[in-house]
C-alpha cells in the first residue's frame, strides 16, 4: 500500500515539474510542405540567385504562414514575392499550392565556397523548411579588375597586335577609369570601346566592360618577346595587366638588277641575259619565292634558276634572266616586268628594253643607197654629154 503511495506522488512530481518546463521543439506545420526542384546552384560574387519554390497545402483548411531565412551568411540578402508582389505572409488554400520566388543577393566580398541555409515557413507554433545552398566559383572582392582570357600574342612586325581585356567594377559605386600604358621601346598602343577610341570609361557598380587594346610595334623592331603594361585608374585605386607580344620578325623583299640599272638595248631576233638581285630586306626567312616575269606579247624570258628555296635575312641572290625579242618587233622601247613572290612577301621590278635595228641591215642600206646614187653619176655621165 506504501509503495503505491510512493509511485504516485512520483507521477504527480513528474507531471508537474514537466508542465513548468518550456516547450522547446519545433514541430512540422501540418499537412504544408515547402518543394524547391533545385536546391543548390552555383553562382559568382554580386551576382542575384532565384529559387522557385512551391508552397503546398495537403490539409483541407486554409493555412498561414510567414516566412524567415536561417543561416544565410552575413552580409547576404534576399527577398520573397509571389506573383511579383514581395510577400511577408501567404495563405494557402486547402488542397492547393502556391509558388513564391525567393532572391538572394550575393554581396562582392562574398567567399569562395558552399554555403548552405535553409527557408522557414512558420505559422507561429510550428513550422517546414527546405534546405538551400549555393557555391560561389571564385573569391569576391570589393575592388576593380582588368583580365584577358589571352594575354600573348605572336605576330610580325609589321602587325598590329590586338587583344580584348575586361574591365570590371566591383565595387559598391560608379568608377570613372582613365586608361594608361608604360610600355616602352617605341611602341604605340591605344585603347577602343565600342569601335572607338578612348582614354577613359566609366562603369556602374558590379558591372564589365570589353576594351580592345591595340599595340603597334615600332619600325625596324627587332624579334623578340615584348611586356604591353596596362592600367585602368580611379582616383583611389588601380587595376594593372601585363599584356605580352612576341615579335617573330618581319617580311620585306626586293628586286633590282646586279648594277641596279633597269634599261637595256636588244636587236630585234636576238636575245639579252639580264641578272636579276633577289634580296630579302626582313628579319625572318623567306621560302619557296618564285621568279616570273610579264613581257611583251611574242617575247619570252627564261630564267636558270624560277625558284629559290629559301633565303635568310640579309641575304641576297643572283638570277640570270634571258629575254628574247622577236625578229619581227619594231623598233622602239619595251616594258618587262620581273616578279618575285613568296607566300609572306613579293616584289617586282618594270625593266625597261629598247629594240634597235641591225647594224648589218644598216650597212646593206648604206650600200643600196650608194649604189643607186653610182648608178645615177653614169646614167647622167653617158647621157648628159649627149
Amino acid at each position: 500500500m506504501l509503495k503505491r503511495r510512493l509511485f504516485s506522488l512520483f507521477a504527480i512530481a513528474i507531471i508537474v515539474v514537466g508542465s513548468m518546463l518550456p516547450m522547446s521543439r519545433a514541430f512540422a506545420m501540418d499537412n504544408i510542405s515547402l518543394f524547391s526542384a533545385y536546391t543548390r546552384v552555383t553562382a559568382s560574387p554580386g551576382e542575384k540567385m532565384n529559387y522557385d519554390i512551391d508552397v503546398i497545402n495537403n490539409g483541407s483548411s486554409i493555412q498561414t504562414m510567414s516566412f524567415d531565412m536561417e543561416g544565410l551568411p552575413k552580409g547576404w540578402d534576399y527577398t520573397i514575392s509571389s506573383n511579383g508582389t514581395d510577400i511577408q505572409e501567404l495563405s494557402v488554400k486547402g488542397d492547393s499550392e502556391t509558388p513564391i520566388t525567393v532572391e538572394i543577393s550575393i554581396p562582392l566580398d562574398a567567399d569562395k565556397g558552399d554555403h548552405e541555409f535553409q527557408l522557414v515557413a512558420t505559422d507561429g507554433n510550428s513550422q517546414s523548411s527546405v534546405p538551400l545552398s549555393i557555391s560561389v566559383k571564385e573569391q569576391g572582392s570589393l575592388k576593380s579588375e582588368l583580365t584577358t582570357d589571352q594575354a600573348n600574342l605572336e605576330g610580325h612586325a609589321d602587325e598590329t597586335f590586338s587583344y580584348t581585356v575586361t574591365l570590371n567594377n566591383k565595387t559598391t559605386k560608379t568608377q570613372d577609369y582613365t586608361l594608361s600604358s608604360d610600355v616602352k621601346d617605341g611602341w604605340l598602343v591605344r585603347f577602343l570601346s565600342d569601335s572607338k577610341s578612348v582614354t577613359s570609361v566609366s562603369l556602374e557598380p558590379n558591372t564589365s566592360k570589353d576594351i580592345t587594346v591595340e599595340a603597334v610595334p615600332p619600325q625596324n623592331v627587332e624579334a623578340g618577346t615584348y611586356d604591353i603594361p596596362i592600367t585602368a585608374a580611379t582616383n583611389d585605386s588601380s587595376s594593372d595587366l601585363k599584356l605580352e607580344a612576341v615579335v617573330t620578325g618581319s617580311y620585306d623583299i626586293e628586286i633590282s638588277t646586279k648594277s641596279e640599272v633597269l634599261s637595256d638595248t636588244i636587236n630585234a631576233g636576238n636575245d639579252k641575259t639580264i641578272e636579276l638581285v633577289v634580296k630579302n630586306t626582313g628579319t625572318s626567312p623567306l621560302v619557296d619565292i618564285e621568279l616570273t616575269a610579264e613581257t611583251p606579247t611574242n617575247w619570252e624570258t627564261e630564267f636558270n634558276e624560277s625558284t629559290i628555296a629559301e633565303l635568310e635575312p640579309g641575304k641576297s641572290k643572283t638570277i640570270k634572266a634571258k629575254v628574247s625579242a622577236p625578229k619581227d618587233a619594231i623598233a622602239g622601247d619595251y616594258v618587262t616586268t620581273f616578279k618575285a613572290t613568296a607566300d609572306q612577301a613579293s616584289a617586282d621590278a618594270t625593266f625597261r628594253i629598247s629594240v634597235e635595228t641591225s647594224t648589218l641591215w644598216g650597212f646593206v642600206a648604206i650600200l643600196i643607197i650608194a649604189g643607186v646614187v653610182v648608178g645615177l653619176y653614169l646614167i647622167i655621165r653617158k647621157y648628159g654629154r649627149r
